[in-house]
């Protein structure tokens, strides 16, 4: 193997050092959902395990189909990889997006009960920083690529930013209806209630009037 294989393996293993993890049966599907901006590159890496370390995996072919819908459930990208890789797409549109990992493998269905680990870490915006920088470089290469990763890095603070901007106008219009339907509501009772009482009076007076009481 290169020493740019052994660097990018590295890089995934500390990536997923501090992921996420959940159990993920033979032959399953599962979907998290990931609150993505708008012409945002997301970045996953993931590795797929057998619950019990030390239990040996009876499917030698297992692998895992990645599936990204956008927010209208349309297909951003589906692709089967091994136990072990890393998967990239750009999002159209801000939203949810549904991540969905299906594991597959070569047995029978009835046999596939075997139950396994996905570890999974999700990253936003460029992470291009080589882990294993080319030492003939000069320093001002090396600059260079430091001051692009920092620019790209200002560049998804501000997406994240005017995102949850219009998450925060979005859930602020909702707000402002529901208090206008409230108050209307509360008026309309408010009627209901008044005429409903001036009518019962006036049938009491009637009642009256007939029964010669008044």
């Amino acid at each position: 193997m290169s020493l740019q294989g052994i660097g990018f393996l590295f890089q995934c293993y500390l990536v997923l050092a501090a992921a996420m993890y959940f159990d993920l049966g033979e032959q399953e599907q599962k979907c998290i959902i990931e609150e993505i901006p708008e012409d945002m590159l997301v970045t996953g890496y993931f590795l797929l395990e057998p619950w019990e370390m030390n239990a040996l995996s009876h499917s030698p072919h297992l692998g895992v189909t990645v599936t990204v819908r956008d927010p209208n459930h349309e297909v951003l990208m589906s692709k089967r990889y091994g136990t072990f890789s890393k998967f990239t797409f750009t999002s159209h549109t801000s939203g949810q997006h549904y991540l969905c990992f299906q594991t597959n493998s070569t047995r029978f269905s009835v046999f596939a009960g075997e139950r396994l680990k996905l570890h999974l870490d999700v990253q936003m915006g460029e992470h291009s920083i080589d882990p294993v920088p080319d030492k003939t470089k000069d320093n001002m290469k090396n600059l260079e690529n430091s001051l692009r990763h920092l620019v790209d890095q200002m560049l998804f603070i501000t997406r994240q930013q005017e995102y949850q901007r219009e998450k925060e106008e979005v859930f602020r219009q909702i707000g402002e209806n529901t208090n206008s339907k409230v108050l209307w509501w509360a008026m309309v009772q408010t009627s209901v209630l008044l005429t409903v009482g001036f009518w019962q009076m006036k049938r009491l007076k009637d009642f009256f009037i007939a029964k010669k009481l008044v």
